[in-house]
């Protein structure tokens, strides 16, 4: 959840109930059940982290002092690291969505590039645990376990898929506005 406020703070300086929002409409019916403190607490852990600065804005008259968080270097380097990170087997789907979504919204990074980095990590462990079951003698319980890891490997590479057309037509609509 961190790393994905900081990214959607790369975009541009915000207050918490827009970010909550964006992460809310980012998220879909995921989003539904995040706790409104929740944007809250992870934005005063950033601060307290030096990865984001607060600021007092002018807001409407019944509100007039409103906090807007803006990253800092530090919080930019993070940002930087986070979407260079190909870790996987990760279950988080929701945070790699949430990767891709704030890498585009600031232009942080290419959404398909991503995924293809990603592809190529989960291709590289495939090869790992298929070599590794076929060593195991047929009926072991680790020749189980390893098929399991291979048949989440492949729904995840399908899963990437989905995701690298999604991105590809959203960067063909952009290309032909």
């Amino acid at each position: 959840m961190q790393d994905a406020v900081l990214a959607m703070l790369a975009k541009e300086p915000a207050h918490g109930y827009h970010l909550r929002a964006r992460l809310r409409q980012s998220l879909g019916p995921l989003g539904e059940s995040m706790n409104p403190g929740q944007i809250y607490v992870t934005l005063t852990r950033l601060e307290k982290a030096g990865l984001v600065v607060c600021e007092r804005a002018d807001g409407l008259p019944e509100r007039p002092e409103r906090k807007v968080y803006a990253l800092t270097p530090a919080g930019q380097r993070r940002v930087a690291a986070w979407l260079a990170e190909v870790g996987w087997p990760k279950p988080d789907l929701a945070e790699f969505h949430l990767k891709l979504v704030a890498a585009a919204a600031a232009r942080l990074a290419d959404p398909v590039e991503l995924v293809a980095a990603q592809r190529r990590e989960l291709m590289r462990r495939l090869g790992e645990a298929q070599r590794a079951a076929l060593a195991e003698p047929a009926a072991s319980g680790a020749g189980l376990l390893l098929e399991g890891v291979v048949l989440r490997l492949q729904a995840d590479l399908r899963w990437l898929d989905a995701c690298e057309r999604a991105w590809s037509e959203a960067d063909d609509e952009v290309g032909d506005a």
